[in-house]
């Protein structure tokens, strides 16, 4: 899909690489509805973007709570007029081994992760069936094709979501709804250190090789301009 001129929502637009992946659509000549729960960054953002010459506005929500996400939904098409792409972007991880997990923690991230997702999605076909097409991207990660101790709950919500996205292409294809997953690696955010559950210590020296947000933006940028089924970090 070419982007610029398109009316993109971006969800955990705030920071990481929701934040990344905004200024990157924008640069590309995007229309951004930009979606996290804090207001006040969420307009400083939209401030930055308008100042570089975009089209941005600010929907400040909670994405694991239905009724907002349908929402955010709702205003952009009135905003726009229209709703070509979402991203399904926001997320959280839960610590814990099997043994351990508090499964409080696991209901969280299974709505913020798994629901968020599937209520915009939902909210969004009749939309995009409407207008004729769109680009649904849900934003899993690596850690579903991998079997890694301690983060389970959180490789369980994203697979469900795979789940979901590979099931929702397969019916949506004949409509010109495309939905494609995203799969980042270990990515330069602050998204280890907002997990749920027990905090344990890394060792001293001991390195993880993480991508930038940016480098994950652009990826997903990618992602919409070929409409590949899956995107990863090294393709």
């Amino acid at each position: 899909m070419e982007i610029r001129e398109k009316v993109v929502l971006i969800t955990g637009a705030s920071a990481g690489i929701g934040l990344a992946t905004a200024r990157r659509f924008a640069a590309a000549g995007a229309k951004l509805a930009l979606v996290a729960r804090s207001a006040d960054v969420l307009n400083h953002l939209a401030e930055e973007l308008k100042g570089r010459g975009s089209n941005a506005v600010a929907l400040p929500a909670d994405v694991s709570d239905p009724k907002q996400v349908q929402r955010v939904i709702e205003e952009t098409a009135q905003h726009f007029g229209r709703l070509d792409v979402v991203i399904n972007n926001a997320g959280q991880a839960a610590r814990g081994t099997i043994a351990d997990l508090n499964p409080d923690d696991f209901q969280k991230i299974f709505n913020l992760n798994v629901i968020g997702p599937l209520t915009a999605m939902q909210a969004v076909i009749p939309i995009m069936r409407e207008q004729g097409g769109g680009l649904i991207i849900n934003i899993s990660s690596v850690v579903t094709k991998m079997n890694i101790p301690g983060i389970g709950a959180y490789a369980a919500t994203k697979s469900a979501l795979n789940m979901l996205s590979d099931t929702a292409r397969g019916e949506l294809a004949s409509e010109q709804i495309r939905v494609i997953s995203v799969y980042p690696r270990v990515t330069a955010t602050d998204f280890g250190k907002n997990a749920l559950g027990v905090r344990r210590q890394q060792p001293q020296g001991s390195t993880n090789p993480s991508d930038t947000p940016e480098f994950v933006a652009e990826k997903i940028l990618a992602a919409a301009l070929n409409e590949a089924d899956e995107q990863y970090m090294d393709k």
